[in-house]
């Protein structure tokens, strides 16, 4: 069986991205380990979806990207957009700010806390309390700001990740000049300028239509034409830096465990998150639903305590107080396969998904322009 591929967390992972343009913008302690350009003014750019062998495998779609892709990164795992922004605002491992996935079990709560349905009476603050890299950068002197989707504005998600810069709102995705516009003016806010815009139109066709769809294409060809419209737009001192949350593996309709066929993988199972190819169950016998799980999966999955997925280092250090929100069972797939549910009939809908240890969802390609 295959091992899972787990970040090298401290070295090359979307957490230490931050910390390393933080070193050059005069950030006290910081270190920059992944090499990055000296400059006063950064664009960080997050393509969400945008895996470094999706990239290699359809360059011909992306001459701006493909261009600059000389080297990769990972994220965190889960392989998540929820963990993977809070990692880069954060600076920090999921096993340190506690975002532990797509959906999962919040103790104080006693529920499993959906990142992306946020409930109104949840503070982000409450779920993620510790300094952002965005505070720390504010901190040092730098100005920093966020281009993305106005509705993200004051959400739990954005509250907990990426809280600290000025946001600057995307009333319409599709109006590109308005968004380039919105970049050069918040590079231009200061003598020491860090900026956050985020794109999301490639992981959503993704998930809809399926890596390499016509859908995916074409999205792909729109965000590198982006990338280039955002490049010749910025002043030649301003260091464009791009990178994605994940990659993404099509999951065919003959892959898919559904929990409700086979029962007996859910005895004593009190709690059901994660997403379909990072599931995080709740369990007060870890070891016999491990056990359970891996004979059903066989070599198609990575099944794991929480004792020992922490001691393989899949989270980076983890924080006693955050150690619980993981799954006391993790079933990662090492496949093309997914575990769904019909209590959760959107995800049946899915095509493309991610959240795994494989190197198709893990490695994101980290460009300099």
């Amino acid at each position: 069986m295959t091992r899972p591929a787990v970040p090298n967390y401290g070295v090359s992972t979307l957490a230490d991205l931050l910390p390393s343009l933080g070193a050059h913008l005069g950030v006290p302690g910081a270190a920059d380990v992944l090499g990055l350009p000296d400059a006063q003014r950064y664009l960080l750019v997050l393509i969400d979806g945008l895996g470094w062998h999706q990239l290699n495998d359809h360059a011909d779609h992306a001459p701006n990207l493909t261009r600059l892709a000389e080297r990769w990164i990972t994220s965190g795992v889960p392989s998540t957009t929820a963990t993977s922004i809070t990692s880069i605002g954060t600076g920090l491992a999921p096993g340190s700010h506690g975002i532990a996935g797509y959906s999962f079990w919040y103790p104080q709560a006693r529920t499993v806390l959906n990142t992306l349905r946020w409930p109104s009476d949840l503070s982000g603050l409450d779920v993620q309390p510790q300094l952002t890299y965005f505070e720390r950068l504010a901190g040092a002197g730098v100005r920093t700001s966020t281009i993305a989707p106005a509705h993200f504005a004051g959400s739990g998600l954005t509250t907990a990740a990426l809280r600290g810069p000025s946001f600057l709102p995307v009333m319409d995705e599709r109006n590109k000049r308005r968004r380039v516009e919105l970049a050069v003016q918040a590079c231009a806010a200061g003598e020491r300028t860090l900026s956050y815009f985020y794109e999301r139109q490639l992981d959503h066709a993704g998930h809809v239509h399926g890596l390499g769809s016509p859908q995916w294409l074409a999205e792909l060809a729109a965000a590198d034409a982006l990338v280039g419209s955002l490049r010749a737009a910025l002043p030649d001192d301003v260091s464009l830096v791009i990178t994605g949350d994940h990659g993404m593996v099509n999951v065919p309709k003959d892959r898919r465990l559904l929990i409700e066929d086979e029962p007996d993988l859910m005895v004593e199972v009190t709690a059901f998150a994660g997403e379909g190819r990072f599931r995080q169950l709740m369990t007060p016998v870890p070891d016999a639903v491990a056990s359970r799980w891996q004979d059903r999966l066989g070599a198609g999955a990575w099944v794991r305590t929480r004792t020992e997925a922490i001691a393989e280092g899949w989270f980076g250090d983890v924080s006693p107080r955050l150690a619980d929100r993981f799954g006391d069972v993790l079933v990662a797939m090492a496949d093309d396969g997914a575990v769904l549910s019909h209590t959760l009939p959107r995800e049946l809908d899915l095509v493309g998904m991610h959240g795994s240890l494989t190197p198709a969802e893990l490695a994101v390609p980290l460009l300099v322009a």
